[in-house]
């Protein structure tokens, strides 16, 4: 049974992930920090913590990888003098990472409630690195 000091800690250790929109990587390390600080304390935030930080990994796996598809419309653009942008593959790859970005946001909302809880929250389509 967690108690109310390992929830807040849990809730806090998911809302850490937004650290990522103000530095590079901010994603992964500010819930690496708090989930080294306080796993030993609890067994609920050790599960918090390597969910969060898997999910945060898993998607800046999945960001990168989308990054990378825009790769080939930003060739064609540079080796036909950019007479033709290939304005329609670099929007629909931008919107595939806008999408993302609102998924993500919605999943470390509902995390961090259900931490606040006392539940650990799965997230879906996540690669375990940390087991």
């Amino acid at each position: 049974m967690a108690t109310r000091n390992d929830n807040n800690n849990a809730f806090l250790l998911h809302l850490s992930s937004f650290f990522g929109y103000i530095f590079p990587f901010g994603a992964v390390v500010g819930p690496l920090v708090i989930w080294e600080l306080n796993k030993r304390k609890s067994d609920f935030i050790d599960k918090n913590g390597k969910e969060a930080i898997n999910f945060n990994l898993s998607y800046l796996l999945y960001t990168f990888i989308l990054g990378l598809s825009v790769v080939p419309f930003v060739v064609r653009t540079i080796m036909h003098d950019f007479h033709h942008l290939d304005l329609f593959g670099m929007i629909s790859v931008g919107s595939l990472i806008g999408v993302l970005a609102i998924v993500k946001f919605i999943l470390i909302i509902t995390a961090a409630i259900k931490a606040n809880q006392g539940e650990v929250y799965n997230y879906p389509l996540t690669i375990k690195f940390i087991k």
